[in-house]
Order: structure tokens, then sequence, then C-alpha cells
């Protein structure tokens, strides 16, 4: 028997549909073809040629969110996994994370599993965040008429509201598509749209369930943030810069390889020279959703399409 994750993922065409296959397709050779140019020296900025960081740098730390959960896959659940290696991990133990939810799909919140499973998030002190609440899933809410939008925003809120105590603030579209409509929705709600500096890319996968270059995405991307931090274009926020970095708790290799992923991110920090505050990655939720706010307020007003996963 082959582990979990050698197994095809792939969302069903109701989901996805021809032309967003297409799309996605053609957004990974094209992210395939740039690593492989970035690996040869052809294109981006060495180390040396960097801009250099002040020697008062401010510190970064890593926000983790996660997409797409509840899992309800058995028997090895990935959502239950990463949950365990957030609370034990020699990298940093007790770490804490915004879920990104999926409430009304019987395949995720709406199963009593997906709801232990939130409920098991909230009280180990995570963030739970709207991700999609109509029962038929992961649907793009740019697709969605308006009264549809509104009502699935709602349950979603609704269904949050009755585990953690109050309605989350956050939202993170499906597919990562919104407009000036959706995202005039998400206002109407009080919602704030947090997008990601850094992505694992481990969303939709079609021909295996496995990310060979994780290590060198990873340290590329890194390298795009310190460039970032030091224009001075991201906030800080009680003293540190929030980072957002983005997994699917879906995800079997993801799950499987956590506690690497945090290393990753660590060293691959250190290897580009960007500066990482004593604790690296944030572990109480109200310092997560003060950070959260105010790097969603710079992607609120994003142009559409800017930014997905």
């Amino acid at each position: 028997m082959f582990p979990s994750f050698f197994f095809v993922e792939v969302r069903s065409s109701a989901h996805v549909g021809r032309a967003r296959f297409q799309h996605a397709l053609r957004k990974k050779t094209t992210t395939a073809a740039l690593a492989l140019l970035l690996l040869c020296g052809c294109v981006g900025p060495s180390l040396d040629q960097a801009r250099a960081l002040p020697p008062n740098a401010t510190a970064a730390r890593f926000l983790l969110t996660f997409d797409d959960g509840p899992s309800t896959w058995q028997p090895y659940n990935p959502t239950r996994a990463i949950l365990d290696t957030l609370a034990h991990n020699p990298v940093q133990p007790g770490i804490k994370a915004v879920f990104f939810l999926q409430t009304r799909d019987p395949r995720a919140g709406a199963s009593e599993a997906g709801r232990a499973l939130m409920r098991r998030e909230h009280a180990e002190g995570h963030v739970l965040a709207v991700h999609s609440g109509s029962p038929r899933g992961h649907i793009d809410h740019m697709l969605l008429p308006d009264p549809e939008l509104d009502r699935t925003l709602a349950d979603a809120q609704s269904d949050i509201a009755a585990i953690a105590g109050r309605a989350p603030d956050l939202v993170r579209p499906p597919f990562w598509n919104y407009d000036a409509r959706t995202l005039a929705a998400y206002r109407r709600r009080g919602l704030h749209m947090l997008l990601t500096d850094v992505s694992a890319n481990d969303g939709v996968i079609y021909f295996w369930n496995i990310s060979l270059r994780r290590r060198s995405h990873i340290r590329t991307t890194l390298a795009q943030v310190r460039e970032q931090i030091a224009a001075g274009q991201l906030p800080a926020v009680g003293g540190v810069i929030p980072l957002v970095v983005t997994f699917h708790d879906t995800n079997t290799f993801t799950a499987h390889h956590m506690e690497e992923y945090l290393r990753i991110l660590t060293e691959e920090a250190a290897n580009v020279g960007l500066v990482l505050a004593p604790q690296p990655f944030y572990d109480d939720a109200a310092s997560i959703e003060r950070a959260a706010r105010v790097r969603a307020a710079g992607w609120d007003q994003v142009p559409a399409g800017a930014q997905k996963s």
C-alpha cells in the first residue's frame, strides 16, 4: 500500500471546470519555467545584488494560514495531523494559525467529523475564518449572484460564530478570485480579505500529491519578500512584520511534511538574509487577528487578478 500522499487529488469538474484546469496548468507550466530560469541565474537578482536591509531592520514573523478545510479524509486525516504538528514540533511548539474554512460542504465543515475539527481548531487557539459557506463547496465567489454570495458569507459567519462565540472578520475567496463586486460584498459583511506573501502552491493538484521543489520555491519567494521589506513596502504590527504563508490542510503531502515546511521557512529566511523575530511564528490568536487585519488592508483594494493561489 502506497502512502496516502501518492494518490491523485483532483477537484471535480463541477468545482473547477475545463477552463480553470487549463488556466491552472498554464500557470504551473509558467511557474516551472520561471523557476528553471532562476536556477540558471537568468532572471532575478542574486543575494549579492539584493537591496541591503538596514542594520536595525524590523524582524519578520510568519503568520501561517490554511485553506479548504477541514478535511474529512480517513484514516489519515491531514487537518488533524497539521494540528498535531503545530502543537508539538521542535521548531516552535504551540504555533497558531488561521484556518479558512468550508463550513457547509458535506465533505468538510458540514460533516460531524468536520465540525469536530473546527471545534478543535478553536479550542486550541487558532483563528477560524471564511473560505466558503456554500453547500456546493469550493465555489468561485465571482460566479455567484449577489443574493447567493451574501447568503453564503452570512452562513459561514454564522457557522463559525456558533463555535467561536463571535462572527469572523477575515475571508479568503475560493480560487483567490475576486473583483470590485465581491470586495463590496465582503465589506457589507464586515469581512477583510487576506491574501498571502508566501504560498506553498499545494492547492489544486492534478497528477500527484507531491512538491519536489518546495525548498527552492520558498527560497525564491522569501528573497522577493526580503526585497519588499528592504523597500519599506510591508507594514510592521506590534514591532514585527507579519509575513502571511499559505498551505492547504486538505493536502496529505503537506500534512506529512508540515514539520519540514516549518524548518524550510526558518532556514531559507536565514539563507536569503531575512531577519526573523526570536519567535518566528505567531502563537496567539489575538496577535494573529491584529496582524491579519493590518495586512488585509493592503489587499482589500488590490486590483482583481493581481494574486492567485
